[in-house]
């Protein structure tokens, strides 16, 4: 009989997968916080710091050898959570134990139950947000959408891709060879789906649900165990996603300890340990290149898919709208401090200015429009601290301090804002720097955080050049070309595919080249050094299980 949770989600899978073959806007997860009910905001604020800050978190996990935690929330106070800590040896082993049950269940209840720990997960939207704004520093309507509906639906994503790529093994074939006057050959066959083995997912500490959830998902709808490794810096959104799967799971018949958290800290990490553990057969990582690149060089033994980091290029030759494209660039500029792999960073524009309707804009007046353009969005600090956010890392504030101390050319300096609830957030606009073209060492190494560079070159064709350059070699998930040529556009159209990056063409309103949509957009494509896969593509999914079979004369 089919699990009750399947029978409940089956439609909800169906229409996920539709939404998959047909690439359309489509989310089941609401992305207004209105709702989720008038009061449910300043509810769940007054749970979240009723139940979190100095308390222990309590999970019922194997191996645990004492306590750890200490997250500091970008906007001030000390979270002081306590998570249990654990022996990564006793996760695996439990993990390992409870993956048989879960891989006769089959693809149907798998799906079933992730579809359900997704549902309850969107329950819990808005404590997800409060608990991710007070440890990566987003304000709290993008972490309401980066942790609730966005995550959840990526999740979704992840599952329904799972189950319609297990769907296409059959679970039973008659095989029959005719042999002329002799009686023919015939087999029984039967075809199993086997997961590959322990999963284990490193989330990164700006986006820990958003960078993590297709990776768990993923892995557990096709039958592998997950323990899920947070950023030490941003624990709790992952804390309360095991924990509710774990008791999902419990519901449905099978052993919690399919999912756990693996937490350590930055003073004692476990990371290269684990991750090179024989049991560990799928690792999915979100983070800095230099750890992402050791994975992919050493983990041998599992399969890796990883999301680092790239230099996202924009190159400005002409614009129709060039308010628009200006208030464009600036929100993507702006937009969580540029704290997401996806933000662009360096902007090519060619000496001879940006052609606009009326006129020839000269490269500095561009230069200048631009910073006007930063500046009118975050004029009013009500408004600016909810684009921006804080910083999330003590080493980006750094990072712009150094920047803007060696830098002789500053287009926009990196203001600093006083958050009107939160005095001791960071806060900082962001730092616009002009860079020669024959410079890459900075231009063409990722700077997080705040920072772009405008660099002017001789045409755009060498914009173009120097673009797909960075791009070849150091990676990127975004690209994006302003520009009234078909030329022009039709050879950035070439050099996205030469790099294997999103091209984005003349965006100008609300859609953003660093906003990414589930069931829709391909995140990343694996084909440049930013990545070594997409989400959430067949590749993604199909590589974490096999396929077994039997036969036998029928």
């Amino acid at each position: 009989m089919a699990h009750p949770m399947f029978v409940k989600h089956q439609d909800l899978l169906g229409s996920a997968v539709h939404a998959i073959e047909s690439h359309g806007c489509w989310s089941p997860y609401a992305d207004s916080i209105d709702v989720y009910g008038a009061d449910a905001v300043e509810a769940g604020r007054q749970a979240f710091f009723e139940a979190y800050p100095d308390a222990q978190f309590y999970l019922d996990q194997p191996g645990v050898v004492g306590r750890g935690g200490g997250e500091q929330s970008p906007y001030g106070p000390a979270l002081n959570v306590s998570y249990p800590k654990c022996s990564a040896d006793a996760l695996i082993a439990a993990a390992k134990t409870a993956m048989p049950a879960w891989t006769k269940a089959g693809p149907d209840a798998r799906a079933g139950v992730c579809a359900e720990i997704l549902a309850r997960l969107n329950a819990q939207s808005i404590e997800l947000a409060f608990a991710t704004m007070h440890t990566t520093g987003q304000s709290f309507a993008m972490a309401f959408q980066d942790a609730g509906p966005r995550a959840q639906e990526r999740g979704l994503e992840a599952v329904a891709c799972a189950w319609r790529e297990m769907k296409h093994v059959p679970y039973r074939a008659i095989w029959e060879k005719a042999r002329g006057s002799r009686p023919p050959l015939k087999l029984d066959k039967r075809y199993a789906v086997v997961p590959r083995g322990v999963a284990l997912v490193f989330s990164c500490a700006t986006a820990p649900t958003w960078s993590s959830y297709s990776g768990i998902f993923a892995s557990l709808a096709t039958g592998n165990a997950v323990i899920v490794k947070p950023h030490p810096d941003a624990v709790l959104p992952l804390a309360i996603t095991v924990a509710l799967a774990r008791q999902t799971l419990k519901e449905a018949g099978f052993d919690a300890d399919l999912v756990s958290l693996l937490v350590d800290t930055a003073a004692a990490p476990v990371a290269k340990d684990v991750a090179l553990k024989p049991d560990i057969r799928i690792i999915d990582y979100a983070g800095d290149a230099e750890f992402g690149n050791w994975l992919e060089d050493n983990a041998r033994q599992a399969m890796v898919f990883t999301e680092k980091a790239g230099v996202n290029c924009i190159v400005v030759d002409a614009a129709a709208d060039y308010a628009g494209m200006l208030d464009n660039i600036a929100f993507t500029l702006s937009l969580n401090s540029g704290q997401m792999r996806s933000a662009p960073q360096t902007i090519f524009v060619a000496g001879h200015g940006v052609r606009i309707p009326t006129a020839t804009v000269p490269v500095d007046t561009f230069c200048r429009d631009l910073a006007r353009a930063v500046g009118s969005l975050l004029e009013d600090p009500a408004r600016a601290v909810e684009v921006l956010g804080a910083i999330q890392s003590p080493a980006t504030l750094a990072r712009i301090e150094a920047l803007a101390r060696w830098f002789g050319d500053v287009v926009r300096a990196a203001d600093t804002i006083e958050h009107p609830q939160w005095p001791e957030a960071a806060v900082r606009t962001p730092l616009l720097l002009k860079a020669p073209a024959n410079d890459g060492s900075v231009w063409m190494e990722e700077n997080f955080g705040p920072v772009a560079f405008i660099v002017e070159t001789a045409t755009t064709a060498e914009s173009l050049a120097l673009a797909e350059r960075a791009m070849r070699e150091k990676g990127a998930l975004t690209f994006s070309i302003y520009s009234d040529n078909d030329n022009i556009v039709q050879l950035a159209e070439d050099a996205s595919l030469r790099t294997g990056v999103t091209l984005a063409i003349n965006l100008t309103g609300e859609v953003f080249v660093n906003q990414s949509a589930g069931f829709s957009d391909y995140r990343a494509t694996g084909a440049n050094p930013a990545a070594s896969g997409s989400l959430t593509d067949s590749g993604f999914v199909a590589g974490r299980f096999f396929v077994v079979q039997s036969y036998r004369n029928a």
